[in-house]
């Protein structure tokens, strides 16, 4: 037997981005942030815009478009703010990277695959992530109370 034989045959990975879309909200005098999450019927989930490479197209690509087609808006691409990994439905290995998006416009229409775009400040978008692997990556934002973000100054 070879040695290239001996070798396990590498995993098959489902390579996917998605964004935590944020925007900014009055209270009064305050600002705040408010992070979009969505609900798809077919996993009845509730979890951030994501979705497959299609094609060549670069992962920062990939997270772009797929908020835009799972949640209507046109965003600013951010910095990385970490990526997931688990198994999807057939098994096969998922590793999703997530960008820190800012909504520059747009309106949400429900389809086949999101019915239900909400926007929640972080602690209730929290609650409502269906995955652990969401919430961490919302935790790892650092979200403040009042802030924007671990990168806002004000």
């Amino acid at each position: 037997m070879s040695e290239a034989s001996a070798r396990p045959a590498e995993e098959p990975v489902v390579h996917a981005a998605g964004g935590i879309v944020r925007r900014r909200v009055r209270r009064g005098l305050r600002r705040r942030v408010a992070v979009a999450i969505v609900h798809r019927p077919r996993y009845d989930d509730w979890t951030f815009p994501k979705g497959k490479r299609d094609g060549n197209e670069s992962d920062e690509q990939t997270a772009l478009r797929e908020v835009y087609e799972e949640t209507g808006f046109r965003c600013t691409l951010g910095p990385e703010v970490g990526e997931t990994r688990y198994r999807d439905s057939k098994g096969k290995l998922k590793v999703v990277r997530y960008w820190l998006m800012d909504a520059d416009g747009g309106r949400f229409v429900p389809n086949r695959e999101v019915d239900e775009l909400r926007w929640l400040a972080p602690e209730d978008a929290g609650r409502l992530l269906t995955y652990e692997h969401d919430r961490e990556l919302l935790r790892q934002l650092g979200f403040r109370r009042r802030g924007m973000g671990k990168e806002s100054t004000g």
